[in-house]
């Protein structure tokens, strides 16, 4: 088994850039919450470790979401019913080994106070949950404010004295104090208003080492991206699981090294995460795509490449992954690449991802047996989209090749 060298808060970072995708109008929502979270922490003079716990769960609040309209209702002040999306993103992080640590913190940031104090856990991480869930919802106020084109300088106090309300039932008194200090300063306002959390979120990012992990700690990771991004539609649930075993099935036939094979997994996870800014009504659209929404669509590809491109030790996955929309006559997209410049696992993750699309239910049709997929896939090949040796391996492990898109 491979062991990789990335930078986690690289990882992270990335992550929450998909993440921002969702939002649409809320862009970088967990940046500016985690922005918000660490300075008051800050001004309680937590330490390091703890602050760096509050900044990754904080930037990573909202993974249990992965549909423009859930995003859209959380945007309300009091809309607190639904806490599914906590459930989800502690499950997720909870499955990582690299974050778990963080997954009680994701799963109590809507959680009051008055209930949340009494819990069994450690008070540091219910202090980590609640200053999340109180910087979320400054930052839905000043958000508000900014739609309606308000300063946010004028409304701070109107905003200030809405936690203040709050203070005792939804949050602890000490993290409310915190924000009153911090609340006075023109320089947090500003921050805001002109999306420079961005930036202070970067710093953060650039203050960790290179860090050697295995393979199924990687994975682990990868995998919440694959996730967020397959639970956008029911259409494409498990498509990023599919895709990735098998491409690294047909990358195992072709002889090629474990370590690329592996990689080519990851590849197969990671390749659609650029969908996340796709509209959901378009994912599910039963008629054809027009013209103006295949471009939208067409988008996705790029956008996976801009999420994973400055993540440390992924170079390589990363454009196996942003390249699966490439086609050998020059003609697919984004990229436009042609024939010897579209490396042989791209190409395998190009005819994986339309082999196991074919073979799966979408809107505008059935799914297709494994016969009607090599006949699609021969076609693919003969108008040159489609690597003919890859096809050729998926001709002869035919069935071994249904089973793998399928995970059985």
């Amino acid at each position: 088994m491979s062991t990789f060298t990335i930078n986690l808060h690289e990882a992270v970072y990335s992550l929450s850039n998909a993440l921002d995708l969702v939002g649409v109008t809320h862009i970088h929502h967990g940046k500016r919450v985690a922005y918000i979270a660490a300075e008051c922490a800050k001004r309680l003079g937590w330490q390091d470790q703890h602050l760096d716990d509050l900044f990754q769960a904080a930037i990573l609040h909202d993974c249990g979401i992965s549909k423009t309209a859930v995003h859209s209702r959380l945007a309300q002040f009091e809309w607190e019913q639904n806490t599914e999306h906590c459930f989800v993103g502690s499950k997720l992080l909870a499955s990582c080994s690299l974050l778990a640590h963080l997954s009680d913190a994701v799963l109590h940031h809507h959680t009051h106070w008055s209930v949340l104090k009494d819990a069994d856990m450690p008070m540091q991480m219910k202090l980590i949950a609640n200053c999340i869930y109180l910087a979320e919802r400054v930052d839905v106020l000043s958000l508000a404010c900014l739609v309606d084109q308000s300063n946010l300088l004028l409304n701070q106090h109107a905003i200030t004295d809405q936690i203040v309300a709050k203070m005792g039932d939804n949050f602890c008194a000490e993290l409310v104090e915190a924000f009153i200090d911090i609340a006075e300063s023109s320089l947090f306002w500003f921050t805001l208003e002109s999306g420079d959390a961005s930036g202070y979120t970067a710093t953060w990012e650039a203050h960790t080492p290179n860090k050697a992990i295995e393979f199924h700690e990687l994975k682990s990771l990868v995998h919440i991206f694959s996730h967020i991004v397959d639970a956008k539609s029911s259409y494409t649930k498990e498509h990023s699981d599919g895709v990735a075993n098998l491409a690294r099935f047909l990358g195992e036939c072709l002889d090629l090294p474990e370590e690329s094979c592996e990689m080519l997994e990851l590849a197969g996870l990671l390749h659609d995460i650029g969908k996340l800014r796709v509209p959901s009504e378009l994912l599910e659209k039963e008629g054809k795509l027009i013209e103006e929404e295949y471009a939208i669509v067409q988008r996705h590809s790029f956008d996976t490449y801009e999420i994973l491109k400055n993540i440390s030790g992924l170079e390589t996955i990363t454009e196996w992954a942003s390249q699966h929309h490439e086609r050998l006559d020059g003609n697919g997209y984004p990229f436009q690449m042609v024939n010897g410049a579209i490396s042989l696992e791209a190409r395998i993750v190009a005819v994986a991802d339309v082999f196991q699309a074919l073979a799966q239910t979408r809107p505008y049709r059935k799914a297709l047996d494994e016969h009607a997929i090599m006949r699609i896939l021969r076609e693919q090949v003969d108008c040159r989209h489609l690597d003919a040796t890859i096809v050729l391996c998926v001709e002869q492990h035919l069935h071994a090749c249904f089973k793998a898109a399928h995970c059985q």
